[in-house]
């Protein structure tokens, strides 16, 4: 068991998102989180992360927060910067030891090869993107939270994307993933936030 939530309740002011909730993460598995703008989706995956306390409630971790990744919304680099010096930037940020050439590869692996030097604020959103996912890939994460990393993607990306998380789910890795309209289909379960309730089949 990766991560397990005990009778957990979150409030958004005074509108409740969800109540009493109960979900174990297991290792190596992939999970979907579903639901409609607003209803907590991304809230739920902070929680997870432990970048917000939920109202009522316990999250339980086998985890240290060295081995989780989060990957929110907004990416977050210096725009003034290249992909190779914002990579090196987030490296060091986390005392990774990782050479120029390891971070290339990995700049490589997402399509970036050609835009290394290139400013990241020439970046479009698809490539800021991809960026963030390699930052994400640096990590030698055990549990990986993906808030809509579709966002931006072309169907040739994803189709890298989709085989990239299957395969760290092969290596042991738990993967997190909320998605609107998601043609992975290679999940173990899912869990919809609808109107305060989570239905779940984790």
């Amino acid at each position: 068991m990766m991560l397990e939530l005990k009778n957990v309740t979150h409030f958004f002011g005074h509108r409740l998102l969800f109540k009493d909730v109960n979900v174990r993460l297991e290792k190596g598995k992939i999970f979907l989180i579903k639901g409609k703008n607003g209803s907590g989706k991304s809230t739920f995956l902070k929680i997870i992360a432990g970048l917000l306390t939920p109202t009522q409630g316990q999250v339980v971790k086998n985890v240290s927060k060295s081995k989780i990744a989060y990957l929110g919304h907004v990416p977050f680099f210096y725009s003034y910067l290249n992909a190779l010096e914002n990579l090196l930037f987030f490296a060091n940020l986390y005392s990774l030891k990782l050479s120029e050439a390891f971070i290339k590869q990995k700049l490589n692996e997402v399509g970036l090869s050609k835009f290394i030097y290139e400013p990241v604020k020439n970046y479009s959103r698809g490539m800021k993107q991809r960026l963030n996912l390699a930052r994400l890939f640096l990590l030698d994460a055990e549990l990986l939270l993906l808030d809509e990393p579709e966002t931006g993607l072309d169907k040739e990306f994803l189709t890298y994307l989709y085989a990239k998380i299957k395969g760290l789910a092969k290596e042991g890795k738990t993967i997190v993933w909320i998605s609107h309209l998601c043609d992975f289909q290679d999940y173990d379960g899912e869990l919809l936030i609808e109107e305060g309730r989570i239905i779940s089949n984790w």
